[in-house]
Parts: C-alpha cells; sequence; structure tokens
C-alpha cells in the first residue's frame, strides 16, 4: 500500500484558542507529560473495557506506557499500547479542539450499562498542552479494530495538520513525539527529567510507566486498595514516602465515600510536629488526585487549618475541574469533601482519645498549638470540644484533662467550668483570684496560652456547663460550697475598725490616684493582700493583655485594686493609719501592693521603683527588727 497523505485545516480559530490553550491555560509547563501520560492511561483502560467485552481481542500485548528522550532528534516520545484510534477518530478527538474522546467512550459506556470509572480526561485539550514546549508535534496510531491503518498525525500547532495513511506493520497503541522548543530542551531534555515530573504528577498512574527500561511508578496508589488487603507495614511505608518522616504516625485514617461525593482517602497523624523550627508553617495540605493523577500539591481546602498537621492523599471521581485541571471548578464539591472529611477526621480523633490516651496525649503534646485553632469551626463545635485538653488545680502537671474529665469531679448543684490564664503552675499558685477556688476545694483549668482564651470565649459552655474565668466568678454561687478551715484565723474587724479600713481604702486611693479607679474591700481574697480586676468586668485581664499587643498599645490599664481586710500587711496599715493617716508607710505599702499585683498580672514595665522601694522597707523593717532583738 502506498502512504497517502492529506492536509486538514482546523475546525477550529486555531491560533487564538491554541495560544490561550499555551499560554493561559496552564501556568506549568512541565503538566504537559501528567496530560500525555493521563491520556495514554485512558487508552489502556479503554482497550481492557473492550477486551472484558470481547476476550478474544486479548492479543497479550503487554499494557504499559513508554516514555523516552531522542538526545539528537531533541524529541520527547509517549507511547502506550492502548485502543489506539482510526483515521476518523483522530479527525474527531484531535483534529477538533475541545473534543473529548475520552468523555464520548465514557457516554457509550453509559449507554451499555458498563463502567470505565478510572478515565482521567473528559475535556479532550490536555495533547494540546504539548505545545507549551514544542513547534511540532507526530502522532502515530493504529486502532484496535480489525483491518484498520496505522495513521500518522502531525501539525506545528497553528492552521492545518496532516494526516498519513503508513504503510507499515504497527500494534494496536499510540505514540506522541514532540519535538521540543529551543528554549525547552535544556529544561526537559533529559530522561532523569522526565522521571522526576512523572513521579511528581503521575505516580500513582494503575499501569506500568518505563523510562530508559526502568519502571517509575513504583509506589502504589494504597487509597484505591480494599483496606482488609492492606498490612500496617504498608501504611507505614506510604507515609515515608509521603512525608520522610522515619516515625511512623500514630494513627492512619482510611476511607472511601459514595456520598454527597465520591472519594477515596488516606490520612496520616504524625506522632511529631514536623515544622520542628517552625519556619515552614505554610507546608501543609492534602495531596489532590483525580483518578490516581495529581491535581495539586498540598491542597489546603481539603481540610481546615487547625488540621494542618494532617498528612495524606485524596483521591476523588466527582471533581469537575476547568479543562486545565489545574484550577477546582466547582468549590462546593470540594466543600462537601472538606466537610466530610473533617468529621472523619474528628472522630478518629476522638476514638483515640477514648481507646488511646496515652497515644493521644502524645497527639496533643505535637499538635495542640495548631489544634486549638478549630475553636472558630462552629460546624464541629462539639467534637472540637471534646478533643480540648488542659492542665487543671486537680492534675499533677502530667497529666491532661478535658471538659468531660471536669465535669466528672465538680461539686453538686455547680453548673460552672472555671479557668484562668497562669503563666505557670507555680504562677497559679501565688494568683489571688484562684484563692477562692482553692478554699473551697473547686477545680479550674489553666490556661498557658494566648489562644486558649479565645477558645473559651468561643465555646461558652459545654453540655450545658458555662465556661466561666475565675477572675469573673459569681459569689454567690460560690458562697454556697463549703470553705476548708484555716489555722490563725484573722479576727473579725470591730465595726469601729472596719470604717477605719473603709477611710484606709480612701487613703491608699488618694495615695495611688489615677492609677486604680477604686481601692475596696474584698469579699474574695483570703491569702494575698490585694489583686487587681478590670472595674466594667468586661474582659479577663489576660485578654485585655491580648488586645493591648494586639493594638500596640503598652499603657498600663486603669484598674480596680481590692483589698483583704484580714491580711496581716493591711492589719498593720489600719493601726498605723489609725496613729497618723499621713504615715509614710501607708504611701510605701500602698504603692508597694499596686505595683506587686501589676508585676502578677504582668503589666510592671519598669521595676525599678519597686525594687528600690522594697530596700527602702528592708531597711526600715530591719532596724525595727534589731532593736526588737535588743530589747528581748
Amino acid at each position: 500500500m502506498t502512504e497517502q497523505t492529506e492536509k486538514f485545516e482546523f475546525k477550529a480559530e486555531i491560533n487564538q484558542l491554541l495560544d490561550i490553550l499555551v499560554h493561559s491555560l496552564y501556568t506549568n509547563r512541565e503538566i504537559f507529560l501528567r496530560e500525555l501520560v493521563s491520556n495514554a492511561s485512558d487508552a489502556l483502560d479503554k482497550m481492557r473495557f473492550e477486551i472484558n467485552r470481547d476476550p478474544a481481542l486479548d492479543d497479550e500485548i503487554e499494557s504499559q506506557i513508554s516514555i523516552s528522550y531522542n538526545e539528537e532528534a531533541k524529541t520527547i516520545t509517549v507511547a502506550d499500547t492502548g485502543i489506539g484510534m482510526t483515521k476518523e477518530e483522530v479527525m474527531a478527538n484531535i483534529g477538533t479542539i475541545a473534543h473529548s474522546g475520552s468523555a464520548e467512550f465514557i457516554k457509550q459506556a453509559a449507554d451499555t450499562n458498563e463502567s470505565l470509572d478510572s478515565l482521567i480526561g473528559r475535556f479532550g485539550v490536555g495533547f494540546y498542552s504539548a505545545y507549551m514546549v514544542s513547534d511540532k508535534v507526530v502522532v502515530r496510531t493504529k486502532s484496535f479494530k480489525k483491518d484498520a491503518p496505522a495513521i500518522q498525525w502531525t501539525s506545528d500547532g497553528k492552521t492545518n495538520y496532516e494526516l498519513t495513511i503508513l504503510d507499515e506493520e504497527m500494534t494496536h497503541g499510540t505514540s506522541i513525539e514532540i519535538f521540543l522548543k529551543e528554549d525547552m530542551v535544556k529544561r526537559f531534555g533529559s530522561e532523569d527529567t522526565l522521571k522526576g515530573i512523572v513521579s511528581k504528577h503521575s505516580n500513582f498512574v494503575s499501569f506500568p510507566i518505563m523510562i530508559g527500561g526502568e519502571r517509575v511508578n513504583t509506589v502504589t496508589a494504597l487509597w484505591r486498595e480494599p483496606k482488609f488487603q492492606i498490612k500496617q507495614e504498608q501504611y507505614e511505608e506510604f507515609y515515608k514516602f509521603l512525608t520522610y518522616d522515619p516515625k511512623p504516625p500514630i494513627s492512619t485514617l482510611h476511607f472511601s465515600v459514595d456520598a454527597p461525593v465520591q472519594f477515596n482517602s488516606l490520612l496520616f497523624v504524625p506522632e511529631k510536629d514536623l515544622d520542628i523550627f517552625g519556619m515552614d508553617r505554610d507546608n501543609w495540605g492534602i495531596d489532590l488526585y483525580v483518578r490516581r493523577v495529581l491535581i495539586e500539591h498540598q491542597n489546603k481546602n481539603m481540610l481546615p487549618e487547625y488540621l494542618s498537621f494532617i498528612k495524606g492523599v485524596v483521591d476523588t471521581e466527582d471533581l469537575p475541574l476547568n479543562i486545565s485541571r489545574e484550577t477546582l471548578q466547582d468549590n462546593l464539591l470540594i466543600g462537601k469533601i472538606r466537610s466530610t472529611m473533617t468529621k472523619q477526621v474528628l472522630s478518629q480523633l476522638e476514638k483515640i482519645a477514648k481507646d488511646d490516651p496515652e497515644t493521644y496525649a502524645k497527639f496533643w503534646k505535637a499538635h495542640a498549638k495548631i489544634f486549638k485553632a478549630g475553636h472558630q469551626d462552629f460546624l464541629n463545635k462539639d467534637k472540637y470540644a471534646n478533643l480540648l485538653r488542659f492542665d487543671s488545680s486537680k492534675s499533677d502537671g502530667e497529666t491532661f484533662v478535658s471538659f468531660d474529665d471536669y465535669i466528672e469531679r465538680v461539686k453538686d448543684e455547680q453548673k460552672e467550668i472555671y479557668y484562668a490564664f497562669v503563666a505557670s503552675r507555680e504562677a497559679a499558685n501565688l494568683n489571688p483570684h484562684l484563692e477562692i477556688f482553692r478554699n473551697k476545694d473547686i477545680e479550674v483549668l489553666y490556661l498557658y496560652e494566648p489562644i486558649d482564651e479565645f477558645v473559651m470565649e468561643s465555646l461558652r459552655e459545654h453540655k450545658e456547663f458555662a465556661l466561666v474565668s475565675a477572675e469573673y466568678a459569681d459569689l454567690e454561687k460560690l458562697d454556697k460550697f463549703e470553705s476548708a478551715k484555716k489555722e490563725n484565723e484573722a479576727t473579725p474587724l470591730s465595726e469601729e475598725q472596719a470604717k477605719d479600713m473603709d477611710a484606709l481604702a480612701a487613703k491608699m486611693k488618694e495615695v495611688l490616684g489615677e492609677q486604680v479607679a477604686e481601692v475596696k474591700i474584698s469579699e474574695r481574697l483570703s491569702d494575698s493582700p490585694c489583686r487587681l480586676i478590670s472595674p466594667n468586668g468586661a474582659m479577663t485581664s489576660s485578654m485585655e493583655k491580648i488586645m493591648k499587643v494586639m493594638n500596640k498599645d503598652s499603657s498600663v490599664p486603669t484598674k480596680t485594686m481590692e483589698i483583704n481586710a484580714d491580711h496581716p500587711l493591711l492589719r498593720s496599715m489600719l493601726e498605723i493609719f489609725k496613729v497618723n493617716a499621713d504615715d509614710e508607710f501607708i504611701e510605701l505599702s500602698s504603692r508597694q501592693l499596686l505595683e506587686s499585683a501589676l508585676l502578677l498580672e504582668g503589666y510592671l514595665n519598669d521595676p525599678h521603683a519597686l525594687v528600690g522601694r522594697i530596700q527602702n522597707l528592708l531597711t526600715k523593717a530591719g532596724g525595727w527588727y534589731a532593736e526588737l532583738e535588743k530589747k528581748d
């Protein structure tokens, strides 16, 4: 047979359309290889489909994709042993822009009630991405159909193409030869480069991809395999391949969903925060695949950021993409996948917390800082709250407790969960706001990080228990609980002494001036001489500090000072005040109490005056003590 060549005009405004495809549709030029491999995988799937339908077609030709680079000709060739094309199919599928052979084939399969879910291409333009890197493409193809001749398609991607009926023997399949542009030879002109691109984008295509006689895609797409067939060692190996983390994950989550969106997912919870130095915070996200082909590395829409410690992949059958596959088209479906995956992850964490508290403690230690940012996930509020852990006045500082742990220990008629922001457990023992809770043996959750305040403000309650800052706890609710008896309790003030104490408070306000809103007698303090509270009670001291930092406000807020009328220091001040209301000791002590309280609250910017005052008081006290010793 003599070779016959015909010229055909493209059936579209090819100059304009190819310019859009090549320069606007794809942002990453290496995508051309992914598209061609995906098309080759489609062709192999179609061939397998036809063999299943008619076993007589099975000619035992191995199903595979071969990629090679010819250094002399500067060409890349992608070949498959798939279904091939007839002349008419070539003209229809690649002679007409945006005609999707795969989409048409799926439609035909649907008409016969058969399935081709593994087909990748749906838009018929991926082939043209080859022109991003080439100025000429030659396609040689032979259909599986009996007596169909081999066809050659040649075009520079401008105005026309040539079709040649080849007078040569050829097995069914297709080869695409890409003549690289001069400026693309250095970038893509090596088999090592091609291997890297395939490993990145097409590593999980189900057919062997051969480059230089070596199979490149050796890792199995575990997420597509039945769970009961997979061993734990396989999960761990896949996790190491994905993350390069030498330690196995705390937990593995492998699930398939059919509705409302069909997808498979394989997720892992690392044992440690992989961002060791906090310098790589943006390095997170789930790898998004469509039918085993990577669409986006580290997609940040699959899970909320507070679950960004999760590593893994999601592979969907249903996700509509725009024609480049690089930009997600339908955010509604992405939202459904995100919602389902978030619930699955939180449920898995709940299961770990319930069945293996020790493992969950490892998780919390590694990922708590990130996880706490989920306080704004109102759709999953209950699941999120169940997973929170805190240090507590009832724990040993090593074991963290949940809200439910707290609720199990509440006193009868207690309907509040109390919390306090503290710098450390040692600071909590000095915190005047917590004295009444120690005296009444009421548990308090300790918050150490600024985000903890936002967590409590967002949640506000848990299982009908209000979350209440210890700083502003309702005294009437606390009074119903019995206080522990103290040794050497102060003698109650007489009516006259109470009036003098009120006068002392007024004097202290006079001394401190605008530094305090007022000075008043406390109904809560028992051990500390004083405490500071916001006069309006609108927000806790810690939240107030956070807001000041956010607003770059370094000023010291004006607080109300509550003084403990039963404290020995205040009783000594009272005795001196009764003798001489203007005694220097009253002023020194007032200022010292205020600055000590500011220091405990974290507001004291300049401690020099406080240190000098302490030295002055120690000097005087030392003199008084020495005189007493002489008398003894």
